[in-house]
């Protein structure tokens, strides 16, 4: 498709033993950075029920840091998929392509993703993934978090989107230097969490530490960026994942040449527990 933004997608493979092993890897109590020279065949993961499909595991509930959700990278084999991807009837998805063409099957539904497609499954949907193609790969990000209700609130309804169809939204005050692209409706109460594209051209920035009680997983779709995670200033690139705790500092200078573009998640829209985490 013509001009179609570039979405970066691990291959894999193991670097040979000539490698240094200095790399740009950190995982802190505040936030984790995962280059993408990390994403190689030997860390990958395979799920029951599954055909001809491995993922990368970028981030999972952990207590003490970020608890609310799961993301992965999904690459499927001509012909791969599954019949039944959820087996837990409370957690919602979000599914983003990557690379190639994704079959989504949505309570009977069928859907041909692209790359930039998106879907949003609610929790306890019946629902299947397949690559169709018969010649290559397709590869998704899948975002897992529990729904959690609230009073008078409906469960959100399946959709399904497309990043090039949606406008961008300029942030206040920044001549379109950065800009959101958003899958959910932030004024809706049934989503708990919001699927973006974050935007940055050449030189545009976020202006201040943002400090707030959203856990963010960042993987970055294009571009490079100097990137302020808590106390630290970080380069990143297109493939690298950032994983945010609650309340970690976060800023962002975008030098260029290009533009720097992420996939963020973040949970919203509900009362802070009480209660310790079950």
């Amino acid at each position: 498709m013509a001009g179609r933004p570039p979405y970066f997608t691990p291959s894999g493979g193991l670097p040979d033993q000539h490698q240094l092993l200095t790399g740009r890897a950190v995982f802190t109590d505040a936030y984790a950075v995962i280059p993408r020279d990390t994403m190689r065949d030997i860390v990958t993961s395979f799920l029951p029920g599954w055909t001809g499909m491995r993922m990368w595991v970028l981030a999972r509930p952990l207590s003490g840091f970020a608890e609310t959700f799961s993301q992965y990278i999904v690459e499927l084999q001509p012909g791969g998929g599954a019949a039944t991807p959820e087996t837990d009837a409370n957690a919602q998805g979000a599914l983003f392509v990557t690379q190639g063409r994704l079959s989504v099957t949505i309570e009977g539904t069928a859907h041909q993703l692209g790359e930039g497609g998106f879907a949003y499954v609610p929790a306890g949907a019946t629902w299947s993934v397949a690559n169709d193609d018969a010649q290559d790969l397709c590869a998704f990000h899948w975002i897992r978090k529990e729904w959690k209700g609230a009073p008078g609130v409906t469960p959100p309804a399946a959709f399904v989107a497309h990043e090039q169809d949606i406008a961008p939204t300029p942030m206040p005050d920044t001549n379109g230097s950065w800009a959101t692209t958003r899958f959910m409706d932030p004024t809706d109460m049934a989503h708990d969490m919001h699927v973006t594209v974050v935007t940055f051209e050449p030189g545009g920035i976020i202006p201040f530490a943002e400090t707030h009680v959203m856990e963010h997983g960042l993987y970055v779709l294009e571009g490079k960026a100097v990137y302020r995670l808590n106390q630290d200033w970080v380069e990143v690139e297109a493939g690298d994942f950032m994983w945010l705790r609650a309340f970690c500092p976060q800023a962002c200078y975008a030098g260029g040449p290009g533009r720097f573009r992420y996939l963020l998640y973040k949970d919203v829209n509900r009362h802070m527990p009480l209660a310790p985490l079950r």
